[in-house]
């Protein structure tokens, strides 16, 4: 029996891919799916009602989106991870919903073992940036200033912090690399967050790539 449960929610306007999706996760040891909404709204709801571990939120339903639905649960500060499943492969699908705050995206066609690989990733304080995204990401931000003065302010740890979130670590890891207490990890993101002046760890990560600083 696993350690620890991770509790999901399903986000999908199409009820035969939300019962695909339980019928797979419903036979994994670690992973339990706790509810289930048709569209963005509902899912914010049932978000802060069951409080899941993950979303897996599509992005294109009627009514409100699942961007939408991010933004929402940013001003929400709401602490579940959302992994985007969808059958939309266009970039500019794609990264809006990773600049609302998604932890990455998975396709619909996703093999079953590996959504839940993903699901773990996520959960793990990973980050699932696939490269052609990456390179959409960095090529969306303002080419007229690098933004390397804002890393002048970072300290060694800080920086050495940054290369391992670069490097899709989570929390705990970073920790245990550097001998140090998750909390004072946390203390650390947050200051690399204050400091470069972005809003989650996936744009932090970008930040690294973008400006040499990854590991």
């Amino acid at each position: 029996m696993a350690d620890k449960i991770i509790r999901v929610l399903l986000v999908d306007d199409h009820q035969v891919v939300r019962r695909g999706l339980r019928t797979f996760l419903e036979i994994q040891e670690d992973i339990e799916v706790v509810g289930e909404a048709s569209d963005g709204a509902e899912g914010v709801a049932r978000t802060e009602e069951l409080r899941p571990d993950i979303v897996l939120m599509d992005i294109k339903m009627p009514g409100t989106d699942g961007i939408e639905a991010l933004r929402r649960l940013r001003e929400l500060d709401n602490p579940a991870k959302v992994l985007i499943v969808t059958s939309f492969t266009e970039q500019r699908t794609v990264v809006p919903a990773l600049r609302a705050g998604a932890s990455g995206y998975v396709y619909k066609d996703v093999d079953p073992d590996a959504l839940a690989g993903a699901i773990r990733s996520v959960h793990a304080g990973h980050v699932l940036l696939q490269p052609e995204v990456a390179g959409a990401l960095l090529a969306q931000e303002d080419t007229g200033s690098t933004g390397t003065g804002r890393g002048s302010t970072l300290t060694e740890r800080e920086r050495e912090v940054l290369g391992l979130i670069a490097d899709g670590r989570s929390n705990r890891e970073i920790a245990r690399a550097f001998v140090l207490s998750e909390k004072t990890v946390k203390t650390h993101v947050s200051n690399i967050l204050m400091k470069l002046d972005v809003a989650d760890r996936t744009q932090a990560a970008l930040w690294a790539v973008r400006n040499g600083a990854a590991g």
